[in-house]
């Protein structure tokens, strides 16, 4: 690993270059439940995880609550699940894909329990499994009501913590691909908080960075979730597919906090209602399925009511009561540090960005269309979630292709690249940052227009023009610009100028290279 001082500033471009010897066999960019889940999977091959804080923090895994959907149920199966999913996905899940992570599914679910993962169980010992937006049976393995995402990152880190064969390096974050000259990934260029640059070189580079929440001014996300693989990888050639589709959760507790803390969507499944300021509930005018309508339908409802001036709460009085302490443990006490009982009192809520459908391109094995780099989890477009994820899909996705790639990477001859080098911009200030947040929000949230996002991408090159192409502007504009291209309303993306629905088509975006005389010369 070398260091350099970081010499960026005022919108400039710094280009670092690497060796050809590699400094790790694997490397693995990302500790949330897919960096940890496949650093296990790796055993006995060596890896390196990078986290960009102590194992099991910031990560957004640690923060769901819901659970992770599989088919455990004697009366449910692959199929039904696979159907869900595809149906969710409104016209673009890959059957084959939903079909794949359904099978593989319980067990994966398994492989965490063996790890230590306390989900809740039944009186007789069986899995206690929660219904969902969407899913037609009971299928949702969950800890404690709202903590699974905790309880299974806290079995992964302990898991982590006795291996032997993995090397956690902490406190920096990948900012840059290093490439050889056939444009194979040869590693990372690292920033820790004080500025410096380093790389880390490796045979096999594995992102697993999570999404882009960060990017929008209301979200549940951590912060830093800011698509930075997304833009890192469209950089270097990769392969970007249908990165307009934001999955708005909508039920973030609405207290004014950044993020917002999340109001689980298993509390409608007990049977939680929607309801405006003076006590109406309003589901039944958007759709049929009322409360466990598809999210982005339940998105846009209550983004209608609050627009509308009537607010919008969850109302769980009935429903979970004098329970709510014990069976949903994590948001009881973000209600009750805001001052609210949800015994006795109304949830507020609104829409928050939640889940990126989009990303980057993966085959079956989790490779991404660049050699040497596989990808995983959030920042992936692997064909299961389509315009619309289905309630824990995401969990699940993460374990099932974690384990894939491990399967495909545990045993291989991995190919040593050449000498290496990669540009990084400049970080984008606080406040620049803010400005952006806020413009996705308004113009590329739950409802878009033609001329909000032409504003939005307007706002986009002024900020690059300060500040240069920061990799939050990157992604922002990758999406801004997917969205506006895409001129029909489909799962997460409502165009309120083109409501309705048209073809299903996929929307992919890679990045032209000029090609020079030296590539296309005769050998």
């Amino acid at each position: 690993m070398t260091g350099y001082p970081e010499t960026v500033a005022n919108g400039g471009v710094l280009t670092i270059a690497a060796s050809g010897v590699a400094d790790s066999e694997v490397l693995i960019v990302g500790a949330g439940l897919a960096g940890l889940f496949l650093a296990l999977e790796l055993a006995p091959r060596p890896c390196v995880v990078i986290s960009p804080a102590p194992l099991g923090q910031a990560a957004s895994s640690a923060w769901a609550q819901g659970g992770l959907a599989a088919a455990l149920d004697p009366l449910d199966s692959p199929d039904q699940h696979a159907s869900d999913t595809v149906n969710a996905g409104s016209g673009l899940v890959d059957p084959v894909i939903a079909r794949l992570i359904a099978e593989e599914g319980p067990a994966r679910v398994r492989d965490l329990v063996m790890l230590g993962v306390p989900f809740d169980r039944t009186p007789d010992g069986a899995l206690a499994l929660s219904l969902e937006a969407a899913h037609s049976r009971p299928r949702v393995a969950r800890v404690a009501g709202d903590l699974a995402g905790k309880a299974i990152m806290d079995a992964l880190v302990a898991a982590v913590a006795a291996s032997t064969h993995i090397t956690v390096i902490e406190g920096v974050r990948a900012v840059g691909l290093l490439q050889d000259s056939n444009r194979r990934v040869a590693g990372v260029v690292l920033r820790d908080s004080s500025g410096t640059l380093t790389t880390q070189t490796a045979r096999q580079t594995v992102l697993c960075t999570g999404g882009t929440g960060g990017l929008f001014q209301v979200t549940t996300n951590p912060r830093e979730a800011r698509g930075d693989a997304i833009a890192m990888t469209y950089e270097a050639g990769a392969l970007i597919a249908d990165v307009e589709f934001v999955q708005f959760h909508p039920t973030a507790i609405d207290i004014g906090r950044d993020p917002a803390p999340l109001a689980t969507e298993a509390l409608r499944g007990e049977g939680a209602t929607l309801r405006n300021r003076d006590g109406t509930r309003f589901m039944a005018n958007y759709h049929t399925l009322e409360e466990l309508a598809p999210r982005d339908e339940v998105a846009r409802a209550i983004h209608s009511e609050r627009a509308a001036g009537r607010g919008a709460f969850l109302d769980c009085r009935t429903a979970v009561g004098t329970h709510f302490p014990e069976h949903f443990p994590t948001v009881f006490a973000a209600c009750k540090s805001a001052g609210i009982d949800p015994r006795f009192d109304m949830i507020p809520i609104a829409p928050a960005a939640h889940y990126h459908m989009g990303g980057i391109v993966a085959d079956f094995w989790g490779r991404s269309t660049l050699n040497g780099l596989s990808v995983c989890g959030e920042c992936t477009s692997t064909g299961a979630h389509g315009a619309n994820r289905l309630a824990s899909n995401s969990l699940l996705e993460a374990v099932v292709f974690s384990h894939r790639i491990a399967q495909h990477l545990r045993d291989a001859d991995l190919e040593t690249p050449g000498p290496s080098a990669a540009t990084v911009p400049a970080s984008l200030p606080h406040d620049a940052l803010q400005v952006l947040r806020g413009k996705m929000s308004a113009k590329c949230g739950v409802v878009r227009d033609a001329a909000g996002l032409g504003e939005l991408m307007e706002t986009i090159e002024i900020l690059r023009e300060a500040h240069g192409p920061a990799r939050p502007l990157i992604t922002a504009g990758l999406m801004a610009t997917a969205a506006l291209a895409r001129k029909e309303s489909r799962g997460g993306h409502f165009r309120s100028d083109f409501p309705e629905t048209g073809a299903p088509e996929r929307q992919y975006l890679l990045r032209e290279f000029p090609v020079t005389t030296e590539e296309i010369a005769p050998a």
